[in-house]
């Protein structure tokens, strides 16, 4: 069994702002475990083989989970994305709205890239999917399974959950169980995209700013709802759209079939250049076990009030405490809600909030 201060379960942007900021405060006995192979969770893109050298990959990924932030009303990840690193992520222009919306060259990776190159790799252990947790006394024991199967045994202080309320209770065995108000409010509160899917289009050119179009657009005929230029300046070209057929309609048919009318809808949309992709991708997030439960299926993905973030009572008290996005009071779901909630987590460790900036 390997003993450390502090557990971290999740490599979103939650888990590694709380890994960072607890690195850059001195405290180096922790431990931070990922599901998946690669770190980001929700934040993930396509990587396009229109890239021709390492040098400019990231100029050809988009983005297929949050894509923009509003600096005008999420002033600390606007400073935080300001400051991340020695060379901070450079910031593009959104779509057109009020207030103005931002996204990163090199997508929203570029700001995991970031924050990640600042946690020391022993400290981070991917491809471990935690099973249980059981709290005994003053720790907190947890069983978590490698990519191989194989099971490893850690014991911790306290834990940090980064990741969404409702799969810490639909994936996690507590014991003993969570007290029962909390464990609901957890279940009861969506998790941020899993319903969602978007379908992302990769072009040699804009072709469609050659015709004066912006590569915006809402349509009701056809897959896509909602259409945006995901275009990199100085990379790749791109479009992109948010799937509006409901999850159990998605999953009557093959990907490549809802890929072709994507296609369509596009080509209808930006003219016949538009049904030929050079690359494209669909990210249906119902299918993310990592993501979705079965309850998410159903669910309209709204941004949900955030529920309590841990408990004062039981076995639990002062050993548990969630970071994940949907914690946050303030921007449930959003990434900037993923920076709030970890501040406020870091606050009950007695760690100041401002450790995450």
């Amino acid at each position: 069994m390997t003993s450390t201060r502090i557990a971290i379960l999740g490599g979103g942007l939650s888990g590694l702002l709380a890994a960072r900021a607890l690195h850059r405060q001195g405290i180096h006995d922790f431990v931070l475990l990922e599901a998946r192979s690669a770190l980001g969770g929700r934040i993930t893109s396509f990587h396009s083989p229109a890239s021709s050298t390492p040098a400019t990959a990231a100029l050809h990924r988009f983005d297929l989970g949050p894509s923009w932030y509003w600096p005008d009303f999420q002033p600390d990840l606007h400073a935080l994305i300001e400051q991340s690193a020695q060379s901070a992520p450079m910031r593009v222009p959104g779509y057109a709205q009020s207030p103005a919306s931002m996204r990163l060259l090199g997508g929203t990776e570029a700001l995991v890239d970031a924050l990640q190159a600042e946690v020391p790799p022993h400290q981070i252990r991917t491809g471990h999917t935690v099973r249980s947790l059981r709290a005994d006394g003053a720790q907190v024991h947890l069983t978590s399974a490698d990519a191989l199967g194989q099971d490893h045994h850690w014991q911790a202080e306290h834990v940090l959950l980064a990741l969404p309320p409702r799969l810490a209770v639909a994936q996690l065995d507590w014991q003993p169980p969570l007290p029962a108000d909390l464990h609901s409010a957890w279940q009861r509160t969506p998790t941020w995209m899993a319903p969602h899917a978007k379908y992302v289009a990769v072009y040699e050119t804009p072709f469609w700013r050659e015709q004066g179009l912006s590569g915006q657009a809402r349509s009701a005929r056809g897959p896509l709802v909602e259409i945006h230029d995901l275009s990199q300046p100085g990379g790749g070209a791109a479009l992109f759209g948010f799937v509006g057929v409901p999850a159990a309609v998605r999953a009557t048919v093959s990907e490549d079939v809802l890929r072709q009318h994507c296609r369509a809808q596009l080509a209808r949309l930006f003219g016949p250049a538009a049904a030929h992709p050079v690359a494209d991708a669909l990210k249906d997030w119902t299918q993310d076990p990592l993501t979705a439960t079965a309850q998410d299926q159903s669910s309209t993905g709204h941004h949900a009030a955030a529920p309590a973030a841990f408990t004062s009572e039981g076995a639990w008290a002062e050993r548990i405490v969630g970071i994940g996005s949907e914690w946050s009071p303030q921007y449930p779901g959003y990434l900037a809600g993923a920076l709030d909630a970890t501040q406020r987590g870091l606050h009950t460790l007695g760690i100041p909030a401002s450790a995450a900036l």
